[in-house]
Order: C-alpha cells, then structure tokens, then sequence
C-alpha cells in the first residue's frame, strides 16, 4: 500500500499549494469542465458569434434522463431559444435582484428556488453566486457565469443564454415580470454542474444553501423543536443565515382540519402537481415535502401584547396562506398604521405572513444555514476553526456499513480529530459540529444511482493513541467499545449534521453508508472551537511592541531572537501567507495578538528544531538535515513526497534555507491537520 500512499499524500500536497495560493476560494473560483468565461466571451465578442456551450448543448441529454428524457411526453414542445429571440427587451438583472424575480415553473425544484429566493436578501452573498458585470446589453455575446460552493471549494460554471421555452414561455423557473432572465440562467448553471436539468427535482433547501454559500445547515423538526427556537430563528435573521421551512404534504392531505385555512388548502393542489411532475426516481420523502423560504421576523404590538410573526415565501408563487396575518387578514387593521404600512403587502405574489404559533403548527420542519458555524451557539459571536476532509468508501477495501456490521465497521475511512479547549473555563467540555456529506450523487442519477443513506459515529482515542497520526482502530476496538456520539440517523440526504459537547480529548470519527459495500464520495466537516484561548493580558510587552512593529506588514523581519548565521533575509511574502493561512481561523485574513502570540511560540519550536539538526552549522538545510528535522517535528514522509519536498523547497544547490524550512513546516503541519494519512 506504501505507493498509494505516496502517490495520495502527494496529490494532497499539491492541492494544499493550490489552496494556500487561493485556488478554490471565491475570489479564485475553480474553473468548471476548464471552462474560463473571460477568455470565451472575449473570443465570441471577437468574432461575433453567439456562444453555444458543447458541455451542456441545447437539446434532450440536458433537459434529462426519464420524465424529462428525449421523447418524453413532458419535452414534447420544448424548443431551446435565446431571451433575444422571445423577449423583445430581455434583462439579465432589473432593479437588482429580489424575491419575485424567482417563480418555479415545471420542475419540482421548490428546494433550489427558495434556497434563491433567501439569497436575495443578502447581496454580498448573492453576487458571490451572481457575478457583476453581465447585461443582455453590454458586451452581450450569449455567455454566462455563475459561482457555485462544491464539497469544499467553489466552482465558476459558464453556460450560454439557450433556454427551454414552450408556447413562447419558459418552461422552468422565471421571473415575474417575464422579462429578467438571472435566476432561469442561475437554474440552468446549477443544471449543468448536476448533469441535467431532471437532477434538480427533489431536495431539501439546506443545499441549496450551502452550495450558494460553503455555510452549514442544521435541522429542526418542528415537533420537538427547543423551546428558544424563536430566539434562534431571531439570532439566525440578526447574523444574515439564510432559512428555509417545509410542509411534510401527506400530513395535510391526510388531516381532518378544516382546510379553508387556505395553506392546507394551498399543499393539496401544490402537492397533486408535485405528483404529476414526479420522476419515478424520487425518493418518497422527497414527495412529501413542499419548501419555502423564511426572509423576516417581527414582533407586533397586537391587541395590548407583542405577536410574533414570519413573513415566508413560497417558491411556486402566487398560492398564499389565508389564515390570521394572511394578505386580506382583520388582524392588520388593529395594529399601528406606520408598522403596518411597512409590512402589508396585498400582493398575490407567494409571499405572506403568518403567526409564529400558525408557522410552529403548519410547518414540519426548519433548516438554517449558518455563514458562521456558531450563528446558534450563543448571542456573542464566537471563532470556530474548519477541518474539511475528503475520503471515498469503496467495495472490499472501506465500504464497511455502519456498527450493525461489526465484521466490516472497522475498515471505514477514520479521522482523528483534538478537542483542546472546553468553552468555558473550569469546565471539560468542548463544543463542535459534524457534516458529513457525500458528492456527486445527483449526477449519479442518470445512471439510476440515488443519495445513499449515511452517517457516523465518534469514539474516544484510547491512551496509546493520543498524538499519533495515521491511527486507524481495529476490529477489537470496536467490538469492546461503545460510542461517545452518533449522528441522530442514517438518512438518504446529502448530507447529515450534529451538534455536538464532549470532554476535552482526541477522537475518532468514523463516517459510513448504513450497509457495507455501498460506494460514494464523501466530504467530512469538522467544525471547532478556535484553540488560541490566550488572553492578552497575559502577553508581555515586549510581545506586544513586536507585534505592532510586524502589524500591517507584508514582510515580516527576522527579529533578534533568530540567530544571525541563518541564511535568510526575512520573511517573504508566501512564508507570511502560509503563517495566515494556519492561523487564520475565521477567514479574515488577518491575525490578531493573540493568534501572532501562538504563531510565534510555534516559530520558535520550528527554529529550535532547525538549530538542532543544522548539523554542520551552515545556516541552511541539507535534504540530510531536512528529513531528520522533519521526523523531529511529527512528520515521517515517505520517500516519494519528501524528493517531492526536496523539490519544492531546496534552493539550485539543494541546500533549505530558514524562509523555506519555516514555510514547509507550516504547510506540512496545515495538510496533517485537515488530511491525515492513513496507512493501514
């Protein structure tokens, strides 16, 4: 196994380069299919020509693969064609982007479009998703981008204007007005990054959220929510999270209520035409559900007391509810004339208000994508670091099942992870969040693959384990100890995620499909609390004037407490850049007292370390040198990745001078900690 092993660390490697140069970041977005959208549109405005898009071509294959397969009964009539050859006076975004810019058309993706609607509130995360620039005016020329998050990294998808139209409409989402055209455009870019427009039917709004944002969702199910979810949900609209809710639809088909409430009444005619666009490949818990997005919250004097309220909007547009706080409700004639000025809305246009009561009783479900991943955790915000880890579970070799599958549990894909600092002083426990995700699924659903039903499980490292890397519990192990946590269920969503409080320690987390010798892809999430805990009362003030002479600084000096003989001028700019990269925590891109306190204990290890092993006292690093000192600092590397080091690293005579040795031990100790290898 020691080649795979060398050929995966090494690719990791070069991906982690990649990553500290920003590659995969949404201002340096991957290139979807290698496709680059300044250079083909510059070609196409060079030559005159409308782009058409080989990748994602206008005809049957991209429309689908069943219900929207070619021949189908549901394409019949389905021409592709340009806004300019149906709108006499098309726009790509008017007035900026808003909530009525984004009615469903026919494909049950209520879950992409309310994940959108949420989106406009927020437009700094919007343009993320919706670059500036693009006009059906200028420099028109048929092309369009769009920047999507994707299991780690974000990716630019280019598409071109061709949309499917029927009877001169647009057959999938479009805009209210009928003549702007950004959200059926960022629906045929979220298409094509999922193979075809049929992949987007079924879903929960959770990912939408997430691949709009690279935040994480946590669920509530409304019948044992908390009782402060009101203040939750209020926190959540405070800090810009992005909410989505859903209506489990069998529930208000199969009630006794009366259903002249008008939502009921509303699910029953939205879910027979879930049923009749409903693709064979559905999951049923994916008919069941109906989404929409929660965009305000307000508390109203009502009658002497303060109502709480939640305007929602429902994707399919239109059908509202009809209940107390509906559109044509009494209750808005008995409150204040400005606040209801300010919030009436008689418009039929899917949005609406209702009470938190009427919501908490009609509503199944809550899902809240954090931008922070303590959004929820406590009124003050906090630091959480992110731990994001890739791994594959693959027939015979780490497809074991879950711990019913004792036999096979033990050869999953296993990630050691250090809890190091309770929340609260004096007390052991240490708060953190597990997403587990796995990728690709809906682009599997052309060949009849669906999401596969997933989980995991955490348990402690035992002693002899604590500060090994690549450490991989066998069969015993399992068999003899029980788990300190468990994500609540195996489910067939995309991904599952739990809050979590355990004791201060190391832990194994095991991810695994619920049977053995299912196949997948997956992405592992960990996020923790930040470990820099230093207060800065306890920093001296010769630190303190160290760290405002370095403080806004590109190139850092080598200070005193560097010995002279060293071969380096200093710190250059990619050396601070891997310091801030390792550092930095809450993706700031700056560090503060604290954070330059902890760098500089860890510098000062690195440059005990290369004293030690400067064997011949040159100031610099022979490959000799190199390997004994990186053993020295927890770092065992195989052949093939440490010439791959050599390489990087060594300077034309093969010696490392201090600059390269910092900046390789920093990149090394980043890879570990977000890839551990695994041996076995």
């Amino acid at each position: 196994m020691e080649p795979v092993f060398c050929a995966g660390v090494a690719l990791r490697l070069r991906s982690e380069w990649d990553r500290n140069e920003g590659l995969g970041q949404n201002h340096k977005a991957i290139k979807f299919l290698g496709q680059d959208f300044e250079s083909l549109r510059a070609c196409c405005l060079q030559s005159g020509r409308l782009f058409e898009d080989d990748y994602f071509p206008a005809g049957p294959s991209s429309l689908g693969f069943k219900e929207l397969g070619r021949g189908s009964a549901k394409t019949q009539g389905v021409y592709w064609k340009r806004p300019t050859e149906f709108c006499s006076d098309p726009h790509f975004i008017v007035d900026g982007a808003t909530r009525t810019d984004i009615c469903q058309g026919a494909l049950g993706d209520c879950w992409l479009l309310a994940a959108i609607a949420c989106l406009t509130l927020n437009e700094t995360l919007l343009h993320r998703v919706v670059p500036h620039g693009q006009s059906f005016h200028s420099q028109y020329s048929g092309i369009f981008h769009f920047q999507f998050w994707q299991f780690g990294d974000w990716v630019d998808v280019v598409v071109d204007d061709r949309l499917p139209v029927k009877d001169g409409k647009l057959v999938f989402v479009h805009s209210a007005e009928g003549a702007e055209f950004w959200s059926a455009l960022v629906e045929k870019a979220y298409a094509k990054l999922n193979g075809c427009y049929e992949a987007l039917s079924g879903g929960c709004t959770s990912e939408g959220f997430e691949d709009f944002t690279g935040g994480v969702t946590e669920m509530y199910e409304l019948k044992k929510a908390p009782p402060d979810l009101f203040s939750i949900i209020q926190r959540a609209v405070e800090r810009g999270s992005l909410m989505g809710c859903s209506i489990d639809v069998s529930r208000a088909l199969n009630t006794n209520a009366d259903v002249s409430d008008g939502l009921k009444k509303a699910i029953i005619t939205l879910a027979s035409l879930l049923r009749s666009l409903a693709s064979l490949t559905w999951k049923p818990k994916e008919l069941d559900q109906h989404l929409a997005a929660i965009n305000l919250l307000v508390q109203v004097e009502f009658r002497g007391n303060l109502t709480k309220l939640l305007r929602i909007r429902n994707p399919w547009g239109e059908v509202e509810w009809t209940g107390p706080w509906s559109d044509s409700s009494k209750e808005w004639k008995s409150i204040d004339p400005s606040v209801r000025a300010r919030l009436h809305n008689r418009s039929e246009d899917g949005e609406f208000w209702m009470s938190f009561i009427d919501f908490m009783r009609e509503f199944s479900r809550l899902e809240i994508c954090n931008l922070t991943a303590d959004a929820l955790q406590a009124h003050q915000m906090k630091k959480w670091s992110t731990s994001i880890y890739t791994g594959e579970w693959r027939r015979g070799s780490t497809a074991g099942g879950c711990r019913n599958y004792p036999a096979t549990f033990w050869i999953n894909p296993q990630y050691k992870i250090a809890l190091k600092h309770p929340d609260t002083e004096g007390q052991s426990d240490c708060s953190f969040l597990v997403a587990l995700m796995q990728k690709d699924r809906r682009r599997l659903r052309r060949e009849g693959k669906d999401m596969e039903t997933i989980g995991f499980a955490i348990y402690e490292v035992p002693e002899e384990f604590f500060g090994r890397v690549g450490v991989h519990l066998k069969r015993e192990f399992f068999l003899t100890h029980a788990s300190s946590a468990r994500s609540e269920l195996f489910i067939n969503l995309r991904e599952v995620s739990s809050r979590f409080r355990l004791p201060a320690g190391e832990y194994i987390i095991v991810p695994s499909t619920f049977q053995p010798q299912k196949e997948g892809d997956f992405v592992l999430r960990v996020f923790s609390e930040k470990p820099a805990q230093l207060d800065e009362s306890e920093i001296d003030d010769g630190f303190k004037a160290l760290f405002k002479q370095a403080h806004g600084r590109y190139v850092v000096t080598v200070p005193s407490v560097i010995d002279k003989d060293l071969k380096t001028d200093g710190f250059g700019k990619e050396a601070c850049r891997c310091m801030i990269t390792l550092m930095d925590n809450n993706g700031s891109g700056k560090l503060n007292m604290k954070d330059f306190h902890v760098l500089w204990e860890k510098l000062k290890n690195y440059l005990t370390i290369f004293r030690r092993f400067d064997l011949d006292k040159s100031g610099t690093m022979s490959s000799h040198e190199m390997r004994l000192a990186l053993e020295s600092a927890g770092f065992k590397l195989p052949n093939h990745l440490f010439q791959l080091i050599i390489l990087r690293y060594a300077k034309p005579d093969l010696d490392v001078d201090f600059d390269n040795f910092i900046t390789c031990l920093i990149r090394l100790e980043t890879m570990f900690s977000e890839y551990p290898p695994c041996r076995e």
